[in-house]
């Protein structure tokens, strides 16, 4: 199981201290959406310059022209990037025909997802390598959690990898464990943690 750190609301030179602290806590580093949109690909490239034992995903949530911003993504060395779940086949295909030319894997991401396991089925079926539960931000004020798509999920899935994102926390995390997701992915629980190597220590441990 592998621990991946999402960085959204950061400024880029934040990031980079904040790797550099936990790194020895993170298997995988996501740009996340909003520091895609405020730095484009700038940090992946800073990123794999600065930690190149690292995997680096590029969330960027592609809803159309799969290829070609996918390989916008592998090109500035990301090794992971995201897909949304609901859009269009062929959106899909690109994203992984440009995954496979790039040596790297497609995550699909599943926030908003009608009919789960028909679509998780049709995904895998287009080589989607890791499916994600995210319960967005949004979702999550309203209540919602991971934990009833992560179970769906867990009995639809027959090939992908299973990560999991949506406010979880070293308090949270041992309920996900149960059911065995791939990646867990872990955010402000350690961005905006007092100590977040401390933090990014424990999560690491129950992971492992």
């Amino acid at each position: 199981m592998k621990l991946q750190l999402a960085l959204d609301d950061t400024t880029l030179e934040e990031a980079m201290e904040l790797i550099a602290n936990v790194r020895d806590y993170v298997d995988i580093i996501e740009v996340g959406t909003p520091m895609v949109m405020e730095y484009g690909m700038a940090p992946v490239r800073e990123l794999k310059k600065r930690f190149p034992d690292k995997k680096v995903l590029a969330d960027l949530k592609i809803m159309d022209a799969g290829k070609y911003e996918s390989e916008i993504a592998f090109k500035a060395g990301a090794d992971y990037i995201t897909v949304l779940g609901v859009t269009d086949d062929g959106t899909i295909e690109g994203c992984v025909e440009a995954a496979r030319a790039h040596r790297g894997l497609v995550v699909a991401d599943m926030i908003c997802v009608k009919d789960a396991e028909e679509r998780i089925r049709r995904l895998e079926e287009l080589g989607i390598d890791i499916l994600s539960v995210h319960t967005g931000v949004d979702q999550q004020a309203a209540g919602r959690t991971p934990l009833d798509d992560l179970k769906v999920m867990r009995r639809a899935v027959t090939a992908a990898e299973i990560s999991v994102a949506g406010g979880i926390s070293a308090e949270t995390l041992p309920a996900y464990l149960e059911y065995s997701p791939e990646i867990v992915i872990v955010g402000s629980g350690i961005t905006h943690a007092e100590n977040p190597r401390k933090v990014a220590e424990k999560i690491y441990k129950i992971v492992r």
